[in-house]
């Protein structure tokens, strides 16, 4: 694609409850959950086919920090679904004529090469879904509107959103693919590569 297409949404929780699996203390923990937050945005927002960003939040430090990057702030504290079926409906009233994707936040090795090339195959597929690297969660989910979006995250996620209809991809796109909730996830993302956000978190 070579012009906007895409408004995202992307969900970040308030960081004090962010990453709680991560073996490290919590502060630190709230700045890695904000640093990979942070990296998967900026990923985000430097494809060309994303014209619109949308982050939503309750969390006054993310709010501020996805302004800071050039995103627009949906303030919502409901459940994950239910925030990312009212930032959709919100995407779409912000960005008419956009389809709509929701995006993991902890996607701290993200390319924008892999969104972009995803969000083509997503453009051809109608509703659709990228599982995680072990194909048990959901690192994208995309819709033609915000209302067909209809999100099932939480456990077994991809299962679920290919159940309910969505066409899974089969792109490699390892960094899209992996959401970070582990240790071993950190380190594997870090041996991929990270944004420069969590490499500054990680020293």
């Amino acid at each position: 694609m070579t012009e906007a297409g895409w408004a995202l949404v992307v969900p970040l929780k308030r960081l004090e409850r962010a990453k709680t699996r991560l073996a490290v203390g919590g502060a630190r923990r709230a700045q890695l959950a904000l640093a990979m937050g942070s990296d998967t945005v900026a990923a985000a927002l430097a494809v060309g086919a994303v014209g619109g960003l949308l982050v939503v939040t309750d969390d006054p430090v993310v709010e501020a920090r996805a302004r800071g990057l050039g995103a627009a702030v949906l303030a919502s504290g409901g459940a994950l679904n239910e925030a990312l079926t009212e930032g959709a409906l919100q995407a779409g009233l912000r960005w008419p004529g956009l389809r709509v994707a929701a995006l993991a936040a902890d996607l701290p090795a993200l390319r924008p090469g892999e969104l972009a090339a995803a969000l083509a195959d997503a453009e051809a597929a109608g509703r659709s879904c990228v599982g995680d690297s072990a194909r048990f969660g959901t690192t994208l989910l995309a819709a033609a509107r915000g209302g067909d979006l209809d999100p099932a995250f939480g456990e077994a996620s991809f299962a679920r959103h290919v159940a309910g209809g969505a066409t899974p991809l089969t792109g490699g796109w390892p960094g899209l693919r992996l959401d970070v909730d582990t240790a071993d996830d950190l380190a594997a993302a870090v041996r991929l590569g990270v944004g420069p956000h969590t490499a500054e978190a990680l020293t």
